[in-house]
């Protein structure tokens, strides 16, 4: 800020910074702010891993289906999923590779489970979920192929 004084020179006065208070202040909105959202945000990503894993289980499922149109049959358990990327021995009819990319992990790190024949129906894909053992609830809980 700029004035003329009483002499009628021009004084120039500047701030020099920020008061302890200030920044005190600032510092508690944003600690307020991140409080709220925070818990949100992290709420969502759960969730949006199960919706991967849910998503992966499904494209999962047309390959397997796209491979048993081809061969017959779904890969048994012992081929697991890699079938839908390598031709198991003695299968002509094989005209993959029925995924573009290496089979992934879940959204979580881990393998999915596959059988075939399942429990459940002709095959049984499921992941465990971030806790990677059988069950469990919330992010814990199993996203399976049959429901």
């Amino acid at each position: 800020m700029s004035y003329i004084n009483r002499t009628g020179t021009i004084d120039i006065r500047c701030s020099r910074g920020f008061t302890l208070i200030e920044l005190l202040v600032v510092v508690i909105i944003i600690g307020l702010l991140a409080g709220l959202v925070a818990p949100k945000f992290f709420g969502k990503l759960g969730t949006s891993r199960q919706k991967t894993a849910k998503a992966q289980i499904e494209l999962f499922g047309s390959a397997l289906d796209e491979f048993r149109l081809d061969n017959g049959r779904y890969p048994r358990t012992d081929e697991g999923l890699e079938a839908l990327r390598k031709n198991p021995a003695g299968l002509k009819n094989w005209a993959g590779p029925y995924l573009p990319k290496a089979i992934p992990k879940d959204p979580w790190g881990n393998d999915y489970v596959y059988t075939s024949p399942g429990e459940h129906g002709d095959y049984d894909l499921q992941s465990y979920g971030r806790d990677g053992e059988p069950g469990g609830e919330g992010e814990d809980s199993d996203i399976v192929s049959w429901e």
